[in-house]
């Protein structure tokens, strides 16, 4: 993803992975639970790459901070899929990883947006 350097590259990679979960779950007649592990899990890239054309550096953290409720909502859908033994336990270990690595990448980004636009202000 342009612009967002390695945070980019990681939701890139992590988006390919759902796609890939999401067909084996349906396969196992899991289509609820599929889709909204889906659907949170691709709304994170979704929301980096508008983060990307943000007006604002306001626009840009808020962009980011939907992309980090989607990213925890997908732990959270991991975390079920896992439960319900959809995924092996190295399945599992593996995307919640990078799920959490996209976590903090994004906590930290989004904290240090806002310090400097803090700062930025008080430069004024």
């Amino acid at each position: 993803m342009y612009g967002l350097g390695i945070l980019g590259e990681k939701v890139e990679s992590f988006t390919k992975r759902v796609v890939k979960a999401n067909k084996y779950i349906k396969e196992q007649k899991e289509y609820s639970l599929a889709d909204q592990f889906f659907r949170s899990g691709t709304s994170i890239g979704a929301n980096c790459s508008e983060a990307v054309s943000a007006v604002s550096k306001a626009d840009f953290a808020n962009k980011l901070s939907i992309a980090l409720k989607e990213a925890n909502e997908t732990c959270h859908w991991i975390e079920v899929i896992y439960t319900a033994e959809l995924i092996n336990e190295e399945t599992y270990n593996s995307i919640k990883t990078d799920a959490v690595e996209i976590c903090k990448l994004l906590t930290t980004i989004i904290k240090n947006t806002r310090i400097n636009m803090e700062k930025s202000q008080t430069d004024k």
